[in-house]
């Protein structure tokens, strides 16, 4: 064997031993603040982190449990959870630069609940009911909405102290609540189910659980946002039709107030409410949302005297990064 073979084998075996040492390439950190303590509405979040789909993205991705968006305003971290455009038009309003890039619920999962045998049978039947337990934040945003598309009325509320004794204990009363969450109180306390109304079904149509960032930050790393969306959406798909366990045990070990029983009801109305997935993401996949839904709901609020008119609302969200139909060949 020639001289000049030996060495080209020698540093061909050399070149290998190297590469096989060398380490992987380093993944870029981002810290993402939910706006609540961990739970299955989180899901696919959590299910990124724990199946290593972020890894799989380039990102170490650290989930801040029941952040503060003022967390993001400081830079202490990249993203975060907004629960509904409310938060995204009163952003704008106060002039602070934030931009919304996902939003994973199509529904926000406000609901009102009452007796069945009370007999209501449509949401606008909820105008007759003669005490309504309301909470302060949803009274002056949600409920004004309710007065001006239904004619609901101020008299009707009551402050809803979130302790659902008195909605229990009234059973001609109507309860504020969450879809994953005071229904099942009820038929845990209870032992029944309550009739459930969904706002979102009856025009209230905010996204929800969007996901966004500081503008100038994403402006300067579309390469990161873009992965760490994709990967959320990617996450969100295995939630809810592929194997979550390690996603619901990961939940669990940072919520031991978390509950199997809570996990399987959460996941269960969100798929049969289409909570995640129906509307556009039916066509063009999780995390989609467009400028026609912001503006019809940004001039119900308007109209509900919620929001300020003539907002530059279109400056707070970008959909690039969305309706791309990533994911979609995960759903059974």
């Amino acid at each position: 064997m020639s001289r000049l073979k030996t060495t080209a084998l020698g540093l061909a075996a050399g070149a290998a031993i190297l590469a096989l040492a060398a380490p992987a390439a380093a993944l870029d950190e981002i810290s993402f603040g939910t706006n609540w303590v961990p739970e299955a509405e989180h899901g696919g979040f959590y299910q990124a982190v724990a199946d290593g789909t972020y890894e799989k993205y380039g990102l170490k991705v650290t989930i801040l449990p029941n952040a503060d968006r003022a967390l993001l305003i400081a830079g202490k971290m990249q993203f975060y959870m907004e629960g509904n455009l409310l938060g995204t038009f009163d952003a704008v309003a106060q002039e602070i630069p934030l931009k919304v890039v996902a939003a994973i619920f199509q529904k926000d999962p406000q609901i009102f609940m009452t007796h069945p045998e009370m007999g209501i049978k449509t949401f606008a039947d909820l105008k007759n009911v003669p005490t309504i337990f309301i909470a302060d934040d949803l009274f002056v945003s949600g409920y004004q909405w309710m007065k001006a598309a239904y004619g609901f009325t101020d008299e009707q509320r009551k402050p809803y102290p979130y302790n659902i004794a008195g909605f229990l204990a009234d059973k001609n009363s109507a309860n504020q609540g969450y879809l994953t969450s005071e229904p099942f109180a009820v038929e845990t306390e209870a032992g029944y189910a309550p009739d459930v109304f969904l706002m979102a079904d009856a025009g209230y149509t905010t996204t929800s659980t969007m996901i966004e960032g500081m503008a100038d930050y994403i402006d300067a790393n579309p390469d990161i946002t873009k992965r760490f969306v994709e990967a959320s959406i990617i996450g969100w798909y295995n939630y809810l039709y592929g194997d979550n366990s390690a996603a619901n045990a990961l939940i669990k070990s940072e919520n031991p107030d978390m509950t199997d029983a809570q996990i399987a009801f959460t996941i269960g109305k969100m798929k049969e409410y289409g909570i995640v997935d129906s509307g556009v993401t039916l066509e063009k996949g999780i995390g989609c949302f467009t400028d026609a839904v912001v503006k019809d709901f940004y001039d119900k609020m308007v109209t509900a005297g919620v929001s300020p008119a003539e907002l530059e609302i279109t400056k707070a969200y970008s959909t690039e990064y969305v309706c791309q139909g990533l994911g979609m060949d995960l759903k059974p």
